[in-house]
């Protein structure tokens, strides 16, 4: 999964997307790079990110996601929401699954998806991105998490989504400290076997520069060493923002992985 934000403050690529040619340059370089699905966000959920109202974020999602089915007709799109209005547009528009960092928490969204015969992302994140870093202590973060993400999966498949199309994200980064990060990459074959596809999203996050020094531009190589728990699962879904080098890696980690007696 390719990021593509059309924000002016996402934490690793803000603005480099907002004009809409540049957003459909970007889709272009995913493509291009081999990323199977990209992910269209409108609003930033990084620490401390301000709100978006409904309106301003359907301008920014809803004409790249249409512009994108029609050039890309075989691409998957992903809509990174939480706001059921959005999420309706978008799937009219063609997406294909709503990325909910809330996890489908608004009022009437897993319906809607259920109705639509998408698919749904459900990511667990402590409060909201304004606050989300002020409370990062877990008495067991994996259990707490997975126990968590299992009920909303649950809430999910009895709305009427197919068991399939219900993704479980545990949400690297929000809400979580250093350690807490750890602990749930280590952790994901365990949430694989709830019995969900699953994704992680640990790509240029604030836990890989604390625990190497690297600054946002130089992250690339912990983001590759973060996704290796994903190595080897069969339903597994990484979101990075450099696809090219991702597929090089996730190759290669395939196949050590295959030849390992």
């Amino acid at each position: 999964m390719g990021v593509l934000n059309r924000t002016p403050d996402s934490f690793s690529d803000g603005g480099r997307s907002f004009e809409l040619d540049d957003a459909l340059r970007r889709a272009e370089e995913l493509v291009e790079s081999g990323a199977d699905i990209i992910d269209v966000g409108g609003e930033s959920t990084r620490p401390g990110a301000q709100p978006v109202d409904a309106p301003e974020e359907l301008r920014r999602v809803v004409p790249v996601i249409s512009e994108i089915r029609r050039r890309w007709p075989g691409v998957v799109l992903s809509v990174d929401t939480s706001k059921i209005e959005v999420a309706a547009s978008s799937l009219d528009a063609g997406a294909d699954l709503v990325n909910d960092v809330t996890a489908g928490s608004a009022p009437g969204i897993l319906d809607l998806v259920a109705r639509s015969n998408a698919g749904i992302v459900l990511m667990h994140m402590r409060g909201e991105p304004r606050t989300m870093q002020s409370d990062i202590s877990y008495a067991n973060v994996v259990a707490e998490v997975h126990e968590y993400l299992r009920g909303r999966a649950a809430a999910a498949v009895s709305a009427g989504i197919p068991s399939h199309r219900v993704w479980l994200d545990p949400g690297i980064g929000f809400g979580k400290g250093d350690e807490g990060n750890l602990a749930l990459l280590a952790a994901l074959p365990d949430l694989a076997a709830i019995g969900h596809p699953v994704l992680i999203g640990p790509s240029n996050k604030t836990f890989i520069g604390h625990l190497t020094g690297a600054d946002l531009a130089n992250r690339l190589p912990g983001t590759l060493a973060a996704l290796s728990p994903a190595v080897g699962i069969e339903r597994a879904v990484v979101r990075v923002h450099d696809a090219s080098a991702t597929i090089q890696f996730l190759e290669i980690a395939r196949r050590l992985h295959e030849a390992s007696p």
